[in-house]
């Protein structure tokens, strides 16, 4: 975290600066983590890579039916995302959230695991705070419950979410981003991990652990941070049935264009199959195929790359926080490295009126409250900052005209 405090601009210069930079005028998005256009053209080989050979290696046509679990080339692919065994994976199509909403309908309405969880009366989820809005807006669909728990620098707060699982008997799922933690960017460390792993066997009924490992290769720098590998620990707790993992290339290869993975025990996958073989009779093996031949031996150097475009924006948005706000006791923020996003923590009270003020002079942030479930965050203090598809420059002036917006509001209130 950094944070900082000394001489205050006033509230008239400050307003006199917005004006300046609403004059400009600006048109910047920084809502969501997208990959820019040159991470996206590293993987323009795609196009026409299997050269109109859709044989896999075991000499099977990749155009045909059949495969329900993926073919072997891409489970492999996947294992090494997931840091697991290629049995322990199903490759599905380009959405990983597609996968998370299979695997939830599968555990409330038809059973992954013994009974279905919807004949088990409400079901709730415990979310680690600030998250990521789309696994909220996704369980909200389901009518679950959503049970903050707050998120500290080496993972969710450990004893909280030990004493919500072991006292909520309708506790169902736990949501986990472990690497580059979505928005904080914070690594889950060994013994949070290990303490995870655990837990289904200190919950009052079933529960299912949802380890969505978006950001698993998404390291800034090499060689990478490490992240202790959950199934290992759910092996040795005994819990691997209640743990399920995901992974996706979108933000590696194409967003709209990849292949996502779930990985989890034997009977997990199963269970899994069963529910996949109803809707459909084989995935697109030929998506799998090419990036199989894409990306298997070089995600490392293929990553690297990436990191060469994305690291020095993350740069650019430490030093314009540090010039803007530093050595002014106005927010705190985080210093990821890797991921997609910072998130600036200002006082509370303010993130709502900064967010919308910023929005007048041509910035457009994540809302506020995006990152807590119902939208509501309860101190309106956090602010996502998501650089990775804004230019340089880009990311120069939406700082400045956040920071504006932060400083106004504050001094406004004073």
């Amino acid at each position: 975290m950094s944070k900082n405090s000394v001489h205050a601009r006033t509230p008239e210069a400050l307003e006199s600066r917005l004006d300046e930079l609403r004059r400009i005028p600006l048109k910047l998005d920084l809502t969501r983590g997208k990959p820019a256009a040159e991470q996206l053209a590293l993987s323009d080989a795609l196009d026409g890579i299997l050269d109109g050979n859709y044989r896999l290696e075991d000499g099977t046509d990749a155009r045909n039916y059949g495969g329900l679990r993926g073919i072997p080339e891409a489970r492999r692919l996947g294992a090494q995302l997931l840091g697991t065994d290629p049995e322990n994976v199903i490759v599905c199509g380009n959405s990983s959230l597609q996968a998370m909403q299979l695997v939830i309908d599968a555990a409330m309405h038809y059973g992954l695991r013994g009974k279905r969880f919807s004949a088990l009366g409400s079901a709730s989820a415990v979310v680690p705070v600030p998250g990521y809005d789309r696994h909220f807006a996704l369980t909200e669909s389901f009518g679950i419950e959503m049970i903050p728990v707050p998120m500290t620098a080496t993972g969710p707060d450990m004893d909280a979410l030990e004493e919500t699982v072991c006292s909520d008997t309708q506790c169902r799922f736990l949501w986990c981003v472990p690497k580059y933690s979505n928005p904080t960017g914070c690594i889950y460390d060994p013994d949070t991990v290990d303490r995870i792993a655990s837990l289904p066997n200190k919950a009052q009924g079933p529960l299912l652990i949802l380890w969505d490992n978006a950001y698993a290769v998404h390291d800034f720098d090499f060689p990478t941070a490490e992240l202790a590998p959950i199934l290992t620990a759910a092996r040795k707790h005994g819990t691997d049935d209640s743990v399920i993992m995901f992974a996706s290339t979108s933000k590696i290869t194409f967003a709209g264009g990849g292949i996502a993975f779930i990985a989890g025990s034997e009977a997990t996958l199963n269970a899994i199959e069963t529910r996949l073989a109803v809707i459909t009779i084989g995935p697109d093996k030929v998506n799998q195929l090419r990036h199989a031949k894409f990306l298997n031996g070089r995600v490392e150097d293929h990553m690297a790359a990436h990191a060469r475009i994305l690291k020095p924006k993350f740069e650019t948005v430490e030093r314009c926080l540090q010039k803007h706000l530093g050595n002014r006791d106005l927010a705190t923020w985080t210093q990821p490295e890797g991921g997609y996003f910072v998130t600036l923590t200002t006082p509370p009270g303010f993130a709502t009126q900064v967010v919308a003020m910023a929005a007048t002079a041509g910035v457009v942030l994540t809302p506020a409250g995006a990152t807590f479930p119902y939208g509501h965050d309860p101190e309106d203090s956090v602010i996502r900052i998501a650089p990775s598809f804004a230019s340089n420059d880009e990311i120069e002036s939406a700082i400045e005209v956040l920071a504006v917006c932060l400083e106004l509001s504050v001094r406004r209130s004073s």
